[in-house]
């Protein structure tokens, strides 16, 4: 079950279908990541539906996944242009916890350093592996999100 439910997820993910992929969750999910930090129930599916409908060009690969009925992993990698116009290609080890057929917690593993110099180009080689600058981005990537929950 949790095989077909992380496939399913990255093809949505790959197609920029935010909502299938918001579908994939319990109502009540955690997920983490270094960019956006911690985020619980309804953020998570939004979070999702804001990065698929803002980057035209995005690409998602699965290179593998496993898992059973409680839990399971991939590695997926991101290709896409960051707001800054770099392309960047981000590669990307998640863990599942699954109840109920559902995603109940999601943890994505990058290194932040190497995805801000690609996204951030100097300003990421200078300052990307420093608490400031991941506290920056997190700050806009939530205030962001919090904006689109706000608009409804």
């Amino acid at each position: 079950m949790s095989r077909e439910l992380i496939e399913r997820f990255y093809d949505a993910f790959n197609r920029h279908d935010g909502a299938a992929m918001a579908a994939c969750y319990a109502t009540d999910a955690r997920f983490h990541d270094p960019a956006f930090g911690e985020l619980t129930g309804a953020q998570v599916g939004e979070m999702w539906k804001m990065l698929t409908g803002r980057s035209a060009d995005l690409r998602v690969d699965l290179a593998e996944h496993d898992g059973d009925d409680r839990a399971g992993t991939a590695h997926w990698i991101a290709h896409y242009t960051f707001s800054t116009g770099r392309v960047v290609v981000n590669d990307v080890h998640a863990r599942f916890r699954f109840s109920g057929g559902l995603i109940a917690e999601h943890d994505d593993e990058f290194s932040f350093y190497a995805w801000s110099r690609k996204a951030l180009g100097p300003a990421g080689l200078l300052r990307g592996w420093t608490p400031i600058l991941r506290g920056a981005v997190r700050r806009r990537a939530r205030g962001e999100l919090e904006r689109r929950m706000a608009r409804g």
